[in-house]
């Protein structure tokens, strides 16, 4: 390879490769990868997304049916410690004993719930920093594919300079 007179390289086979072509080469390879790197970190968010969904539901789904099988199991205990109440009146003690101990733990199982709730929204509040994370990368990388755009364009032969160079080239 040697340096031609003009802006550009001579290749081993005589074709002439100019500096500009070499740059929107390069331009091109780099603004494909960024491409090919921000359409992962999208599918990365999105299937971020679908999971934190799929997780909000498996935990509303499970706390509905624990809320559900608590009551349940309260009415029932409740409405057997009446019967035998009525049926023995000494019972009265135990039935307010095992009501007391039926409302603690329908009060410590809300608890749970709530406090599972408070770690899934947590979560959700942490997606959303990745996302905007996530904004801000792509707003940086289209930033600099139209700054290297526009140096590339700079770079440019001009048509008076290249007029300059054909009266001074001999």
């Amino acid at each position: 390879m040697e340096l031609s007179k003009e802006v550009g390289l001579i290749t081993a086979k005589g074709r002439e490769v100019t500096v500009e072509v070499v740059i929107s080469v390069v331009v091109v390879v780099v603004a494909a990868v960024v491409v090919v790197v921000v359409v992962v970190v999208v599918v990365v968010v999105v299937v971020v997304e679908v999971v934190e969904v799929v997780v909000v539901v498996v935990v509303v789904v499970v706390a509905v049916v624990v809320v559900i099988v608590v009551v349940v199991v309260a009415v029932v205990v409740v409405v057997v410690v009446i019967v035998v109440a009525v049926v023995v009146v000494v019972v009265v003690v135990v039935v307010v004993v095992v009501v007391v101990v039926v409302v603690v733990v329908v009060v410590v199982v809300a608890a749970v719930i709530v406090e599972v709730v408070v770690v899934v929204a947590t979560a959700a509040a942490a997606a959303a920093v990745v996302e905007v994370v996530v904004v801000i990368a792509i707003i940086v990388v289209v930033v600099v594919i139209v700054v290297v755009a526009v140096v590339v364009h700079s770079l440019r032969p001009s048509p008076a300079r290249a007029v300059m160079n054909v009266h001074y080239k001999y």
